[in-house]
């Protein structure tokens, strides 16, 4: 257990925000899955100053979400303050989270925002503290390494000043992307500059991966975000391992049928079904991964376009179980 600020955390395992994944459906899941704290995929400040609909449709969540952070990014004062002050009086999370280290061009490079804002000191302290102002919730930052030099101390003791309560951070450049190996020890560089919580993120794809990070780096608990394809087990595992060393045990072809089933229903529940089944189809690709005779299997998933192909889908995973 640990705290941010004045919300408390139960465990250390964390579930990373990811674009087109951490929506409420897949959030529910983890949390069921016993994860202390979940962030919400990030949007953008501008879309919801301007009352972009769709944007402002992503701020859903339900009550056994919480504690959930909402992550936000951009490059202008002014607007992340208006989106700040608009999650909070609408979604109401627990946290919002101002994003410092997503590395996609169109958020880095054309925004100027993400892990753009650690190339700017100045800026980053003027947002950081701009939002801490505006809400009466904590405030929480995600930077990476660096930009195209690696800064991550210096910027987390800047945030750390300007009144973010915790720091996540995944320890590679904006040049490296998702690809090579996270460095750990800039986790523990980090935890070691400031004294606020520190969530280390970065190449979590097992139980034994999340307790080797918290002993290599010192860290106050572990963000997972690729690592949950296909895989909200791995939380399961994680807290189990974490609490009392029990072994994972590999997860079975019927467990991965229910769970497809599972998280379509729950998708339904917050989209229209057209829309669920489209986005159903990459997540039904990463369940089905390890389940026998899977080349028919994805050639049916690619073409799902209605509740009768999806049931296809189940029938074929059936067969295979």
């Amino acid at each position: 257990m640990f705290k941010i600020g004045n919300v408390v955390i139960k465990n250390q395992i964390v579930m990373a925000p990811m674009a087109g994944i951490s929506n409420s459906a897949y959030r529910q899941i983890i949390k069921e899955m016993g994860a202390g704290l979940v962030y919400a995929e990030m949007i953008s400040d501008k879309a919801i100053y301007y009352q972009n609909e769709k944007t402002k449709k992503m701020l859903t969540m339900v009550e056994n979400e919480r504690p959930i952070a909402q992550q936000i990014f951009g490059s202008d004062v002014k607007t992340m303050v208006y989106a700040a002050k608009y999650i909070y009086q609408t979604m109401q999370p627990d946290i919002i989270d101002i994003n410092m280290g997503c590395p996609v061009p169109k958020v880095a490079v054309k925004s100027k925002a993400g892990c753009a804002l650690m190339q700017d000191e100045k800026k980053a302290y003027q947002i950081v503290q701009a939002v801490v102002n505006s809400v009466p919730i904590p405030v929480t930052v995600k930077i990476r390494s660096g930009y195209d030099k690696i800064n991550a101390v210096a910027i987390a003791k800047i945030c750390e000043q300007a009144g973010a309560k915790a720091i996540a951070v995944h320890p590679r450049t904006k040049k490296q992307g998702y690809s090579g190996k996270a460095d750990w020890e800039i986790i523990k560089q980090v935890k070691a500059n400031v004294n606020i919580p520190v969530i280390g993120n970065g190449d979590i794809k097992s139980c034994y991966d999340a307790k080797k990070m918290l002993k290599e780096t010192n860290c106050d608990a572990v963000m997972i975000g690729r690592g949950l394809l296909g895989n909200p087990w791995l939380i399961q595992e994680c807290v189990a391992y974490l609490k009392n060393g029990k072994e994972p045990k590999p997860v079975s072809a019927k467990e991965k049928k229910a769970m497809l089933e599972y998280h379509f229903n729950k998708l339904k529940q917050i989209k229209p079904e057209k829309i669920a089944i489209l986005e159903m189809r990459q997540f039904a690709l990463w369940y089905v991964k390890g389940i026998s005779q899977l080349k028919p299997l994805k050639t049916e998933i690619v073409k799902m376009n209605n509740q009768q192909d999806f049931q296809k889908i189940i029938k074929l995973c059936e067969e295979r179980i």
